[in-house]
C-alpha cells in the first residue's frame, strides 16, 4: 500500500498535477455519451488526454450477455480488463470525463464495487484541467504488465427483485437522477420502447442540480446537504440511487458519499430495466 493518501473521493486539478508523475497514480478517462448524443469518447481520448491516462470503456467493461446497457461485469472479467489497462490493486486511480462530472462517477462506483480502495474523481474533469492550462498528450498509452484481483462488494448494488421487495418494505429510500420531465413522464426517454414515469415512492433529484454549472465542480458539501434536506432525503438511512442506465445514479451516489453516506447502492438496471418491463409498477 502506498504512503500517498487521497484527500477524499474528489481531487483537484492541482492535486493531480502534483502527483500525476508518481508511478502508482493512474489517471483514467471514463468519458461516455448518451445514446441520443453524438460523440466517440475513445477516439477523443486518443486525440487528447492527461499524461499517463488510460481509457475506461463503460460499455465494453460490462456484462456482454445482458440485454441491458453496461451492466456490471463478473469479477473475473473486470480483473482481466484491468490487467489489459495496466492497472493493479495498489494503484491510486483518478477518474475524469470530458464533461466535468458526468460519467466518471460510474467508473468510480464500479471500482468500489470490485473492492478498489484508492479511487477518486477529478473534480471538474477534463474541462477544469484544460482551463488551468495543464498539459495534454495524444496517441495510445503504453500498457505495463500487471495483475489485478477483484473483491466484489454486493452491498453497493441493487437488482430489480430487491427494488420490488423494497416497495413493500420501504426500508431504503430511492432517489432518481433523471430530469423532472422523464421522472413524471412528460419527456420521452432517450432509449426506445420504454414506458414513462418513475418507481413508486421514489424521489426525484436531477443530477445537474448537484453540479455548479459555472465551474463544472460538485457543489459544496453544505449545499448538497441542503438539497437533500429540502427533498427530505435522510442521509442517515439506507439509500438506493437510480437513473436511466446507472450512469447519473452513480453521480448521486458520489454526492451522498461526500455528505457522509458511504454505503449508497446503485440500481444497476435503472429505468432501462424497470421501464422496459411490463410487470413493474410505475407512478407518474
Amino acid at each position: 500500500m502506498t504512503a500517498l493518501e487521497l484527500p477524499g473521493p474528489l481531487v483537484s486539478e492541482t492535486w493531480l498535477k502534483t502527483y500525476v508523475t508518481e508511478p502508482n497514480v493512474k489517471p483514467l478517462d471514463a468519458s461516455w455519451y448518451l445514446p441520443n448524443q453524438d460523440g466517440d469518447a475513445e477516439a477523443e481520448f486518443h486525440l487528447e488526454h492527461i499524461e499517463g491516462a488510460v481509457f475506461f470503456d463503460i460499455d465494453k467493461i460490462s456484462d456482454g450477455l445482458s440485454s441491458l446497457p453496461h451492466m456490471l461485469p463478473k469479477p473475473k472479467f473486470f480483473s482481466k480488463k484491468m490487467v489489459e489497462l495496466g492497472l493493479s490493486n495498489d494503484d491510486i486511480i483518478i477518474i475524469y470525463d470530458r464533461v466535468g462530472i458526468f460519467s466518471s462517477p460510474r467508473a468510480w462506483w464500479t471500482f468500489r464495487v470490485f473492492g478498489h480502495k484508492n479511487v477518486a474523481i477529478l473534480d471538474g474533469g477534463l474541462p477544469n484541467w484544460k482551463n488551468a492550462g495543464l498539459p495534454l498528450t495524444s496517441g495510445r498509452p503504453t500498457i505495463k504488465n500487471t495483475s489485478y484481483q477483484s473483491n466484489f462488494n454486493s452491498s453497493l448494488i441493487r437488482d430489480v427483485d430487491q427494488i420490488i421487495s423494497n416497495l413493500q418494505e420501504n426500508y431504503e429510500q430511492v432517489v432518481d437522477a433523471r430530469s423532472h420531465g422523464r421522472f413524471h413522464g412528460s419527456e420521452p426517454e432517450p432509449r426506445p420502447n420504454l414506458r414513462s414515469g418513475h418507481i413508486p415512492n421514489s424521489v426525484n433529484l436531477p443530477y445537474g442540480a448537484l453540479i455548479d454549472q459555472n465551474t463544472n465542480l460538485l457543489l459544496s458539501t453544505n449545499r448538497l446537504k441542503e438539497i437533500f434536506e429540502e427533498l427530505r432525503i435522510d442521509l442517515t438511512r439506507p439509500i438506493i440511487t437510480t437513473c436511466g442506465s446507472g450512469i447519473s445514479a452513480s453521480l448521486l451516489a458520489l454526492a451522498l458519499y461526500v455528505c457522509g453516506n458511504q454505503n449508497v447502492a446503485v440500481y444497476d438496471g435503472s429505468w432501462t430495466e424497470w421501464g422496459g418491463r411490463k410487470d413493474t409498477p410505475i407512478s407518474l
